[in-house]
């Protein structure tokens, strides 16, 4: 793959350039743009992913199924295709918008900062699992109620964008309604 940059930010939301993906990653790092990805199987469970120990940001944190930055000319549907593709080996359908305008920023106990845009899908996976080591070290299907509930009770056991995510409210109910089929 080739090396990924990251498209920089202003503070309305426009791009203003772009950084290698590893050197915007730091304890100051810039507003730029990504996206979160909760896919789901036939059975309606949710793939939840623990992050690789080779991360920079968050190593070994469960989080959900695959996040990551669109590239410049890149659609987000098309960026989280090909993430999808590259972190677990599989193929996804049924995008759905769940929180287009879900922005944080959180710091991982080593200082590494992530501040982004990060609009929020959900997916059907259409193939199987084909783990890359180097992004997830583990991976589990789950009844979503049963990861809503983990969330509530021990925040700090997920990725801190996975537990802003579902604080949402509509959020919480559109991923609810896109795991029963509806």
């Amino acid at each position: 793959m080739r090396q990924e940059r990251v498209i920089l930010l202003n503070e309305q939301g426009q791009p203003c350039g772009t950084l290698e993906k590893y050197a915007a990653h730091t304890a100051t790092t810039p507003l730029h743009s990504a996206f979160s990805c909760w896919i789901f199987n036939e059975q309606g469970q949710l793939l939840v992913t623990r992050r690789s120990l080779h991360k920079k940001a968050w190593p070994g944190v469960w989080t959900n199924s695959v996040c990551g930055h669109p590239q410049l000319g890149e659609t987000t549907e098309a960026a989280i295709n090909r993430r999808a593709c590259f972190e677990l080996g599989a193929d996804i359908d049924s995008l759905s918008p769940v929180y287009t305008d879900f922005r944080y920023c959180a710091t991982d106990p080593s200082g590494i900062v992530e501040n982004e845009v990060c609009p929020v899908y959900a997916a059907h996976i259409v193939s199987e699992l084909q783990l890359n080591p180097d992004e997830v070290m583990d991976s589990q299907w789950s009844n979503l109620e049963d990861v809503l509930s983990g969330i509530d009770a021990t925040p700090w056991a997920f990725s801190p964008w996975m537990v802003m995510q579902v604080s949402d409210v509509k959020a919480r109910e559109l991923l609810r309604k896109f795991a029963n089929g509806n």
